[in-house]
């Protein structure tokens, strides 16, 4: 069974003010395309784990302790640590932690949370 753990940053930290991000988004919306992730993955077959992590060095942190927990087939690092301009210091260490703690791991990108199962399927044989 192919274990697949989707990084993202925590809906109750982002800044909604930021230009960069599509109007009318929220944390609640974030949450249900989360929780929407976690269920496509389930339904695969695979074990899935969440790291929603703080932007900041504490979220890096927590990072780190979730990929020293479990061995990952697959990485998924979402569209909001990814997209958004200002977001580019945190994306990178995000991207460099996953690759020194867990080298084995495929990484993966989504464009949204509804499309995590899938950005995971194209690195995982399974599914």
């Amino acid at each position: 069974m192919a274990r697949v753990l989707f990084v993202g940053q925590a809906p109750d930290t982002v800044d909604f003010t930021d230009p960069a991000l599509p109007k009318g988004l929220n944390a609640e919306k974030i949450q249900a395309g989360i929780d929407f992730a976690a269920k496509k993955i389930a339904e695969r077959g695979w074990t899935g784990g969440l790291c929603m992590i703080a932007p900041n060095a504490a979220g890096i942190d927590m990072l780190e302790k979730q990929l020293a927990g479990a061995t990952y087939d697959c990485v998924v690092i979402g569209g909001g640590l990814r997209l958004p301009p200002k977001s580019l210091a945190l994306f990178e260490k995000v991207v460099n932690t996953v690759h020194k703690a867990a080298p084995t791991s495929a990484i993966a990108f989504n464009t949204d949370p509804e499309d995590t199962a899938e950005a995971a399927a194209r690195w995982l044989k399974a599914g």
